[in-house]
């Protein structure tokens, strides 16, 4: 069982945790949720004991291993297949002394541990995991260093899951997969053999590959049994309930008050008066939920183009090789609405690059709009942000005739409120820097905005609101 007891930790005296408490009771699969920028990979980094907690404890039982996903997989000559079997580093241990052991009892004691954590099957389930993520046979034979960062983290990935650890923590474990893989994922969390703690904000996720739900909120922990949507039920039950308790309780602290004001300063009276006061100093308070905003994105309005805005005619493109897509033909008009789906590493980003002018067509021909405007929100668009910078100097870097209230408003309105506004970018949270990168792709009231994987980064709730705000754009 993983027990969080009481815990304090503040981020620059912005406290993250204060007495917060959780039990994950061993072998469950649990989601871990809240708001951007509330501290769940601090949490995590907690756990793994990269930090050092103000107050409280975070406790296992002896020996528990605990695994994640490294920031990236070195870019070697080693194959794919031999990256895994290596992440299971008791096993590659044991291999290599068998090959220099001479005591025959401890050659026998290795070959028994070896039989027992299941090691000569291990190629075939590394095998297994990575076809799973994406890798066919042929593929897992070449060499990291073949692939991009991205495949790089569905090969670390597939380690940690190879490794098999007792607690799991996974944090946005499906940013780096496609629909497949992301499906493939959650089969497998269902079937793990060990705890698992995924922060996610894939809804799907979270209703199929976990049992319980873990909620940061307010600088506090609770844990609920079910999936995302139960939870949502649960929580919002339990806050109606608090809340008519703490309006119940305003009520009859109003009358109690109303009856000392009037009657304190009467002889007749002051004794009930006084005792009056006296209930209303033990009155512990009811402490109601914080109301908060709905989440929501302000796009700026564009004018009206004549249609198409776009048209592709049998266009080609690539990087300066043998064309990557060819034979495109396309045609988008201002109120379209375009979802682009297709396996990772079939040109979806390159597609994405030739509509917003990124990249030139090698054959055919594009035609766009002669006033068109083009927002363009990239993949790694956040890994692009000045990281020394607060989000209130981008702004005023790219709109310096503009008043600094005008530019604070215009971040409000994607979400970053005063405090976000003046703090630097590396300090932001993912979803926060993907808030900002959103801005400043609409900024310019683009004609055609083009998202490719906006929603990696941003909370449940925030991905919600980008949908419904996608789906209606106005046009003035």
């Amino acid at each position: 069982m993983l027990k969080i007891s009481d815990i304090t930790y503040s981020v620059e005296g912005r406290p993250l945790f204060e007495g917060a408490t959780a039990n994950i009771p061993a072998g469950h699969k649990v989601g871990l949720v809240g708001r951007n920028g509330t501290g769940k990979t601090t949490l995590f980094r907690l756990i793994r004991g990269e930090l050092t907690l103000e107050n409280g404890e975070i406790s296992l039982p002896s020996n528990a291993r605990i695994g994640g996903v490294a920031q990236e997989v070195p870019s070697s000559a080693t194959s794919l297949l031999d990256t895994v079997l290596e992440a299971d580093r008791e096993r590659s241990n044991l291999l290599a002394e068998a090959e220099t052991a001479t005591d025959p009892m401890r050659i026998a004691e290795i070959h028994v541990r070896l039989a027992d954590i299941d090691a000569w099957s291990a190629e075939a389930r590394a095998s297994a995991i990575l076809k799973g993520l994406g890798f066919d046979t042929e593929t897992q034979q070449l060499p990291c260093s073949d692939f991009s960062g991205g495949w790089r983290m569905r090969v670390a990935l597939a380690g940690v899951l190879f490794a098999e650890p007792d607690l799991l923590l996974l944090d946005e474990p499906t940013n780096y997969l496609d629909l497949e893989g992301a499906m493939w994922l959650e089969d497998y969390l269902q079937k793990y053999p060990h705890t698992v703690i995924v922060v996610s904000h894939d809804r799907g996720l979270l209703n199929r590959a976990v049992g319980g739900i873990l909620s940061l909120e307010d600088r506090k922990l609770s844990y609920f049994r079910g999936g995302y949507d139960q939870f949502v039920r649960q929580r919002t039950e339990q806050r109606a309930v608090v809340m008519a308790e703490a309006r119940k309780q305003e009520e009859r602290r109003a009358h109690l008050q109303q009856f000392v004001d009037r009657f304190r300063a009467q002889a007749n009276k002051a004794r009930q008066a006084q005792s009056r006061l006296k209930m209303l100093e033990r009155m512990t308070p009811v402490s109601a939920y914080e109301d908060r905003k709905e989440q929501v994105f302000t796009f700026p309005a564009p004018e009206e183009l004549s249609p198409p805005i776009v048209n592709l005619d049998d266009a080609a493109v690539g990087y300066g090789g043998p064309p990557v897509l060819q034979e495109l033909n396309l045609r988008i008009d201002q109120d379209d609405r375009i979802a682009l789906l297709g396996r990772n590493g079939q040109g979806k980003s390159t597609l994405a690059k030739l509509l917003a002018d990124r990249l030139i067509a090698a054959e055919g021909k594009v035609t766009r709009a002669a006033k068109l405007r083009i927002g363009y929100f990239a993949q790694h668009q956040v890994d692009e942000l000045e990281v020394d910078e607060t989000p209130l100097q981008h702004l005023v870097r790219l709109r310096p005739e503009e008043r600094p209230a005008r530019l604070r408003a215009r971040l409000a309105g994607f979400g970053l409120g005063a405090d976000q506004a003046d703090t630097v970018v590396d300090k932001l949270s993912g979803g926060q820097k993907a808030r900002l990168s959103l801005l400043l792709a609409t900024m310019d009231a683009p004609h055609l905005l083009i998202l490719d994987e906006p929603t990696n980064h941003l909370d449940v709730e925030s991905r919600e609101a980008l949908l419904r705000r996608s789906t209606s754009i106005p046009v003035r």
